[in-house]
């Protein structure tokens, strides 16, 4: 345990140097942008046998597959409510303190945005089966990797004593892809700095980055603001009410996951580190963290539907658009879909962006002003989106020992 608040410790160290370094050294700060690129890729190089290995195990652990589908509408069910009640807050934020009115547009669509204009729904649906798993693996394209494993296992469990010896196998790979976790984590103060500072200073340190905040200070304002309701009022109630379990000392046991989250902007990424803080440290049933939080991490994200709703009610105010209150509905409907469904796309963030802005019509021009600090607020909500990641795997586990087990 000594060890473990040590690292936390220079985690966090890594944190504060990384932005004072960023914030006043500017763009020299490329030079140790390296120190989080390996480090990043080094998460990254885990994620998909640490993926596959811990939901064959997570499946196999639930026993029959009629478990299966219980605890999984369990978690699906947990993952839509969230992320409805954060668009929900999101909206109500936006509608209070009208950021966008009075602020002049300056910028153009990016070319991103307007070659996702296509996308539709349909895209989302086919992006869940994968017609070349070798390929998905490479992009680290995970939704469809979810749904052939979740398949495999639940076929491995109906194969008697040859299921059960690769079903062995895959628990020996899972302790393995652990046990480098730990040894990546010592990596991760220096990475972590390397990836704060680089970033803010790739922005142009503070300065700049300062001057783009006060031309849409108040959308971040908005953003950050139902983030934080969402993540120290909504979640640890949540988290209260159906576990019993204490928010706050939870939430200091999830740190290390919190700030990789904010470091990498990476819930994929940050899988390893999540795992490894549910079931060390806040000592959530290994079964329920090997089969949600995998899940969790590719379709759990409460942070990115609210910043799309805000962002889309930002630029209709901006353009001096007034959304109807139904209008506004289809904004909460398409967000908090968009965000679920999307994981399986590349750019993903960019498509549930651009269905939400065209679901009412909105053009993408607006988000071309959001590009200056995205970056910033990318790592905000990704760390609430492992945050109710983390919530969600201690209330599943309680609510899985109370309807499935019992009966």
């Amino acid at each position: 345990m000594k060890n473990s608040n040590k690292l936390l410790y220079f985690i966090l160290t890594g944190v504060v140097i990384g932005l004072i370094c960023g914030w006043f050294f500017g763009t020299a700060m490329n030079s140790v942008a390296w120190m989080g690129t390996l480090f990043l890729n080094a998460l990254k190089m885990l994620v998909v046998p640490l993926i596959i290995s811990s939901l064959i195990v997570g499946v196999a652990g639930l026993g029959d597959v009629t478990k299966m589908g219980k605890t999984g509408g369990i978690t699906i069910v947990y993952y839509m409510a969230t992320t409805g009640i954060s668009v929900i807050l999101g909206l109500i934020f936006v509608n209070l303190l009208q950021p966008g009115v009075g602020v002049v547009l300056d910028a153009e669509a990016p070319e991103a945005a307007n070659a996702k204009m296509d996308t539709t729904f349909v895209d989302i649906l086919l992006s869940i089966v994968s017609p070349n798993l070798i390929r998905s693996m490479a992009e680290m394209d995970i939704l469809p990797l979810i749904v052939f494993t979740l398949v495999f296992g639940s076929v491995l469990t109906t194969l008697g004593e040859k299921g059960r010896q690769v079903i062995g196998f895959f628990e020996t790979v899972n302790e393995a892809i652990m046990k480098m976790v730990h040894l990546v984590l010592y990596l991760a103060p220096l990475g972590i700095f390397g990836l704060v500072a680089s970033k803010l200073g790739a922005a142009g340190g503070g300065d700049a980055f300062f001057h783009e905040l006060l031309k849409i200070g108040k959308f971040a304002l908005t953003v950050l603001l139902a983030l934080g309701v969402h993540a120290f009022v909504v979640l640890p109630l949540i988290l209260w009410k159906f576990t019993g379990r204490n928010p706050w000392v939870y939430m200091r046991n999830t740190v290390e996951a919190l700030a990789t989250a904010f470091s990498t902007a990476s819930s994929s990424a940050t899988l390893p580190v999540t795992m490894e803080c549910a079931e060390e440290e806040n000592k959530v049933s290994r079964k329920m963290v090997q089969f949600v939080l995998p899940i969790g991490a590719t379709v759990n994200m409460d942070g990115t539907a609210l910043y799309e709703a805000v962002a889309a009610m930002f630029i209709a105010q901006m353009m001096g658009v007034d959304l109807s209150a139904m209008q506004q509905v289809v904004i909460f409907l398409t967000a908090t879909l968009a965000a679920i469904g999307a994981a399986g796309i590349p750019e993903a963030g960019l498509v549930t962006m651009v269905i939400v802005l065209q679901s009412v019509g909105l053009p993408l021009d607006g988000i071309g002003m959001l590009l200056a600090i995205d970056w910033f607020l990318d790592r905000c909500r990704t760390t609430v989106n492992v945050w109710g990641d983390s919530v969600g795997v201690a209330v599943v586990d309680e609510l899985e020992k109370k309807y499935v087990e019992g009966g």
